[in-house]
């Protein structure tokens, strides 16, 4: 039994790798706009550790948005074959522009380009338009790189709550909490259990 919420957190997603038949990196993302609406969403878990959990988006989206006004924002994993789901609670930041161009590099030529010609979240009237500017963007980058988008780039959710929630038999699961401890910076973290 760890300690350690980011080995437990290693462990249990190195599991999913192997036994989610879709995205085992896919994640409820949850935030909430400054009046405190809240509003959630399924994106990728694209990096983490210690540091933090990382996703990509345009920054001109609705969750950007709502983190720009308010930098928290929560996360749920669940793996359905294996019956477990891990929450985690933070606070929110920007990852640096070498981190993402990085990142950006990495994807797929088209995503590269969906990225250029996406105004996400913004209303679409046709979906015509949205592939016209798709192949707007293809002739514009004919024949070489596609450089990241300058409204485009990754979050860092850096967790103060983790919790690894497991099925029992009986409805009698298992919850671990891990908070962190607040007289040494946040390096450790506490643990305890939770009612089911």
């Amino acid at each position: 039994m760890t300690t350690d919420p980011f080995t437990l957190f290693d462990s249990w997603f190195s599991e999913a790798r192997a036994s989610e038949p879709n995205d085992p990196n896919a994640m409820a993302l949850a935030t909430a706009e400054a009046s405190g609406r809240p509003a959630v969403r399924m994106v990728l878990l694209k990096g983490h550790g210690p540091d933090g959990f990382v996703f990509y988006t345009n920054r001109g989206s609705r969750k950007a948005e709502d983190l720009a006004a308010n930098a928290q924002a929560a996360l749920l994993f669940h793996w359905k074959s294996l019956r477990r789901q891990v929450r985690i609670e933070g606070t929110v930041s920007r990852v640096s522009d070498a981190e993402s161009d990085a990142y950006f590099a990495s994807r797929g030529r088209d995503s590269q380009l969906g990225a250029w010609a996406s105004e996400q979240s913004r209303p679409l009237a046709a979906r015509s338009i949205f592939e016209a500017r798709f192949e707007a963007m293809q002739f514009r980058f004919e024949g070489g790189d596609v450089p990241r988008p300058p409204h485009w780039g990754g979050y860092r959710v850096v967790p103060d709550r983790i919790e690894f929630w497991q099925d029992r038999a009986h409805r009698l699961h298992e919850r671990r909490l891990f908070t962190r401890a607040d007289d040494d910076g946040g390096a450790s973290w506490i643990e305890g259990l939770l009612y089911p």
